[in-house]
């Protein structure tokens, strides 16, 4: 007896827009033969907060269809970066041409050219042409082969880009600012009532897009970042009382530190932006330093670049071009402080810093993340062609779905104090018990 497919909650609709009834038969020989499956998961609390306990959400599982919106021989695909780098983006463009030009036969696929400013008729920066000869190899290499921009751009301009360029389907390969702009441009599309796709890829290197528990490219960043940690404490570890300072990226989530911590094992203290700290007192972070050389004679710091914002002194507060709030030097003030703070106390120390942050993102995928990249790119063509808009593909509990973009867009997803990962930073430092950064109170995800 087939047991009743649990329905989506309604504050989190997981519902997929399509453009219309797909009515094309697709020339795909590898098609599921149950249609549009549904996939039942219960959901961590760890990925979405408000809830209190784990509750049962369904999402449609990704992959080809049997009948599409779009004729493959009439279709014109287009794909833009946007936003800062990060390991696998190459992968994903690449994925994209191939199935669409091999597994569909779309005759023409446009790379956008420096992000959404691609679009803008006075930016100048033109289009490419991408057929499966010109992304050959393109994994091989960090960066972007199309270029990125960061900043806002007019939906109502871009909309009118994509419709002097015939595009029928556009891909958007970024972070939370930019699956914020794909949703504006989808709106658009549909109050013009154009028939357009609209299909994001999440991409943050940081690991905090709402609701997906793994975003492409981290594993390769928590790769290079462990690389960085590795260098540190041998640097400390082979001075008397050295201490390395690691500077790894994370505005507003600790993912990348936390992880890399764990999987080197030789790291004292985690700072992530999600964790206030002190530095004095009896629960500082200095004096727990001077314990620990005093124990061990070295000491490693990973520090997440959103860490310790508190504890810089305030001011004007300005914010880059994708809207994000300008961070301060956190690193560079704890440098200065640990200096001054063994130097009054007349201990010895050498100083040993190291900021990985731009080779970890712009180095290309290792090879878990480019075969999850190749997955993303196909299962993105796939979706657009049936006529699914406004979504984004993820990885859930191994299973790749659609996430609506209003979901994925609602709020950053960090650090839980309560989760498994941070308890098992704070057992596996030993941080807790001297820096005041025990977990939260109450039962854990």
């Amino acid at each position: 007896m087939d047991t009743p497919e649990a329905a989506p909650l309604a504050v989190y609709d997981t519902r997929i827009p399509c453009l219309g009834t797909p009515e094309i038969e697709s020339p795909l020989s590898y098609l599921p033969t149950a249609g549009e499956r549904r996939a039942v998961f219960n959901v961590d609390e760890a990925l979405i907060e408000a809830f209190t306990e784990p509750q049962p959400l369904s999402f449609e599982v990704a992959g080809p269809r049997r009948r599409l919106y779009f004729d493959p021989s009439k279709t014109k695909c287009a794909i833009v970066t946007c936003g800062g780098l990060c390991p696998g983006i190459n992968d994903v463009i690449r994925a994209i041409v191939m199935t669409a030009h091999t597994a569909y036969g779309v005759p023409s696929v446009l790379g956008i050219r420096y992000g959404l400013q691609g679009f803008i008729p006075s930016c100048r920066y033109g289009v490419r042409e991408l057929t499966p000869g010109a992304v050959e190899g393109i994994h091989e290499f960090g960066g972007t082969i199309l270029g990125t921009s960061r900043g806002p751009q007019p939906s109502s301009e871009i909309v009118a880009a994509l419709e002097r360029l015939n595009v029928s389907a556009l891909f958007i390969i970024g972070g939370d600012g930019t699956m914020k702009a794909a949703a504006s441009i989808q709106r658009e599309v549909a109050r013009r009532g154009m028939r357009i796709a609209v299909i994001g890829i999440p991409k943050t290197i940081d690991n905090d897009i709402n609701f997906i528990p793994h975003s492409f490219g981290f594993e390769t960043a928590v790769d290079k970042a462990a690389d960085a940690i590795r260098c540190a404490h041998i640097e400390a570890a082979s001075v008397f009382n050295g201490i390395g300072v690691v500077k790894l990226m994370g505005r507003e989530s600790g993912f990348i530190a936390a992880n890399a911590a764990l999987s080197m094992r030789e790291v004292d203290f985690v700072l992530v932006p999600e964790i206030p700290f002190v530095l004095y007192g009896e629960r500082g972070l200095l004096p727990a330093l001077e314990k620990r050389l005093a124990e061990h004679a070295h000491a490693v710091l990973a520090v997440a670049e959103g860490a310790g914002q508190d504890l810089l002194s305030t001011g004007a507060v300005r914010c880059d071009a994708s809207g994000n709030k300008a961070l301060g030097d956190i690193t560079g003030f704890l440098c200065q402080k640990i200096a001054a703070y063994f130097s009054s106390k007349s201990i010895p120390y050498y100083l040993k810093y190291i900021d990985p942050s731009y080779m970890i993102r712009s180095v290309p995928a290792n090879a878990n993340d480019r075969l999850y990249c190749g997955f993303l790119g196909q299962h993105a063509v796939h979706a657009a062609m049936s006529g699914k808009t406004g979504m984004v593909v993820a990885r859930i509990m191994d299973k790749f779905v659609h996430l609506p973009l209003e979901l994925v867009t609602r709020q950053r997803r960090t650090l839980s104090r309560r989760s498994d990962l941070w308890q098992s930073v704070l057992e596996t430092t030993g941080q807790g018990d001297v820096m005041g950064t025990p977990p939260e109170s109450g039962p854990h995800p």
